[in-house]
């Protein structure tokens, strides 16, 4: 859709000096003769293409419906230039090249086979009147413009046109997909290096938050919680110190997330198991009362004989934020989906999928943004982390979710030799 806004002005500048080179035209033809000719409807057609491109841009900045509006470009090209053609003597006037111009359009901005259909409607309308106006069935704009010609002749002129017609909508067509996939591809590149950006820029805050409180929040735990097996204290006063170590517990993971964004630190480099690493991790969930009993956990991961070289504490933090993660959009309960398998080249696949609430095209767009959470209270930092860790692992991390009908993240690493062991093929 963003590929289909960028060309719509483009459609309507291109389209004015298609419009303006042919009012030029008929002028300086009107200028170097003697001969009046009478032009007064080609004007009127000709002042019919500005008043509508100034109705396209009016539209265009004030609806968002930018699909809608190139298709209706489009068919006004052609309608458009029917007329034209019509009023300048069919196909004896020549101008029904034009019809070029609006299937290159519809080839190189609207998706699908739109530039066929560009071609089909052109090849309709043109056919149609030319016929007509052979065998008298429509008269012509004007008695000069009557030519005596063979069936022959007209219906080669006809079949000529179709074939430009439909040629330049296969061309289009594949250059409109070709250019379509590069404008992807070169949006993805730039939405990855805006998140590589923001990580940057967040490891360097986060690494100067969190040193500046980390230390003095250990006091401050580490002091409560002497007082609070020292001191004889009552039942209200007991809580309030409970609460003092929960909070100041939760904070000290904040900041260890922080540290993890910011730089992970000198990593334990080990063949590990990957199913050994997941279980683990779940097992470490459902202890601390993270994992609960209504959020089913399956998948083929307990049997897989996987392994990888790399950092394990890594891998479990990527377990372990994907899965909170996942138990964050189930709030209800559901079905927790991981599985491990092999790819192509020997990379290690990692798919973890919830049946939860999902995400919008917009929140997908933004997931790995430093501190955006698509839940209230989050703080934005799991999938941060977890990408920071992927490419750490010099791998990929790709996410696809709808609104109400969950998540899924697949997570490939490519397959990294320890040191003396030989690269597996």
């Amino acid at each position: 859709m963003t590929t289909v806004k960028r060309h719509i002005l483009n459609l309507i500048i291109f389209r004015l000096v298609i419009v303006t080179t042919l009012l030029a035209a008929a002028v300086i033809v009107q200028l170097s003769t003697a001969v009046f000719l009478p032009l007064g409807t080609f004007y009127v057609v000709i002042l019919s293409a500005y008043a509508a491109s100034l109705v396209f841009v009016l539209f265009y900045s004030r609806s968002r419906l930018y699909a809608a509006q190139a298709y209706a470009q489009v068919l006004f090209d052609i309608l458009f230039i029917t007329v034209l053609v019509y009023i300048t003597g069919g196909l004896g006037g020549h101008l029904y090249v034009l019809y070029a111009f609006p299937i290159l359009a519809a080839g190189t901005v609207l998706p699908g086979r739109s530039a066929y259909l560009a071609a089909s409607l052109s090849a309709i309308l043109l056919g149609f009147m030319a016929d007509s106006m052979f065998y008298g069935l429509i008269p012509y704009y004007r008695a000069d413009q009557v030519r005596e010609t063979s069936a022959g002749l007209t219906f080669y002129t006809i079949f000529l046109a179709w074939a430009l017609f439909f040629a330049i909508a296969f061309l289009s067509q594949h250059y409109g997909r070709g250019m379509r996939r590069a404008q992807a591809a070169l949006d993805r590149a730039e939405r990855e290096l805006a998140v590589r950006e923001r990580l940057a820029e967040a490891g360097k805050m986060s690494a100067m938050i969190a040193h500046e409180i980390r230390n003095p929040l250990a006091a401050i735990s580490g002091a409560v919680q002497f007082l609070r097996t020292d001191l004889s204290l009552t039942g209200e006063q007991g809580q309030l110190m409970d609460i003092i170590v929960r909070e100041s517990k939760r904070v000290s993971q904040t900041i260890e997330q922080y540290l993890s964004l910011a730089s992970p630190g000198v990593q334990d480099f080990q063949r590990f198991s990957l199913a050994a690493a997941v279980r683990e991790t779940l097992t470490l969930l459902r202890a601390g009362g993270e994992l609960p009993d209504r959020i089913v956990v399956e998948g083929i991961f307990e049997t897989s004989p996987l392994d990888l070289y790399g950092s394990q504490s890594q891998f479990k933090q990527i377990i372990w934020n994907l899965t909170r993660n996942a138990i964050q959009a189930m709030p209800d309960g559901g079905r927790l989906r991981i599985d491990l398998d092999a790819g192509p080249g020997g990379v290690r696949v990692l798919r973890l999928a919830d049946t939860g609430r999902g995400m919008s095209s917009e929140e997908l767009a933004r997931i790995f943004e430093p501190f955006f959470s698509a839940f209230e209270g989050g703080r934005g930092l799991g999938l941060t982390v977890v990408r920071r860790i992927i490419d750490d692992f010099e791998g990929r991390i790709e996410a696809r979710s709808e609104t109400g009908r969950g998540t899924e993240f697949i997570l490939t690493f490519p397959e990294r030799s320890a040191p003396g062991r030989p690269k597996e093929t």
